[in-house]
């Protein structure tokens, strides 16, 4: 075996994006040899409306908002940008992963916050309000008011690919 995956925070950036490209060869196989359909995918360059991809299928369009975290870790929410409502069928898919070292390959499973195509994101007023990490000179962390904290349990669906 010739890395750890313990260390994935040394290269985060590059673990970022292998997940990502991962979760898109699934989603594009599944969509392919399931309905015969393709699916076009534009990346988004800056992150101010909280989506990462673009997905479009069949007449619909998702902007979708990306999260990972490993499927034993303790992240129990994930921070979602308002923004992402005034998208069509916006979306949130909560990868989770774990890493599977006898393989040397990635084991994911899904979660998804939104509606059916065509549906914009539900309403994110009952959750609560981001905050900034790092605390400004007081020691008290700042919310972000455009930033909602999404609960794992209670607004995350575990899915499968096609339900997208």
């Amino acid at each position: 075996m010739h890395g750890k995956s313990d260390n994935t925070y040394l290269k985060s950036s590059f673990y970022e994006q292998m997940v990502e490209y991962r979760f898109l060869s699934e989603l594009l196989q599944e969509v392919w040899f399931r309905f015969g359909k393709v699916v076009e995918v534009l990346h988004s360059k800056v992150d101010a409306s909280g989506y990462d991809v673009v997905l479009e299928c069949n007449g619909y369009i998702r902007h979708v908002q990306l999260k990972t975290s490993k499927i034993d870790g303790k992240t129990a929410k994930q921070n979602v940008n308002i923004a992402l409502g005034s998208k069509p069928s916006g979306c949130v898919i909560w990868i989770q992963r774990e890493d599977d070292l006898e393989t040397c390959r990635i084991k994911m499973s899904y979660r998804y916050f939104g509606d059916k195509a065509g549906k914009p994101l539900p309403s994110l007023e009952d959750f609560s309000n981001a905050k900034h990490a790092k605390p400004d000179m007081k020691g008290k962390k700042k919310e972000k008011p455009s930033i909602k904290k999404s609960p794992r349990d209670n607004s995350l669906n575990l899915i499968r690919l096609p339900n997208l």
